[in-house]
């Protein structure tokens, strides 16, 4: 009883993050290497228009170009 006694006394100020603490972390930091693949994915799906020789974007794009008034 003695010997539980003095066991208690000197871990009572110790804090332990334990076992719970590191299996939240590494999920946390596996979902972060999963979203950060999924994002790079989905980026370079993205087509960015590239300008012609002169220097000129507007081809596909009827919006940008300029409305002829008669």
């Amino acid at each position: 009883m003695r010997v539980l006694a003095v066991q208690l006394v000197t871990t009572e100020g110790r804090v332990e993050p334990g076992i719970v603490a590191f299996l939240i972390v590494a999920a946390l930091a596996l979902a972060l290497v999963f979203l950060i693949k999924s994002m790079n994915k989905q980026i370079s799906k993205i087509e960015v228009p590239h300008k012609d020789e002169d220097g000129d974007d507007r081809e596909d794009h009827p919006a940008a170009s300029p409305k002829q008034t008669t």
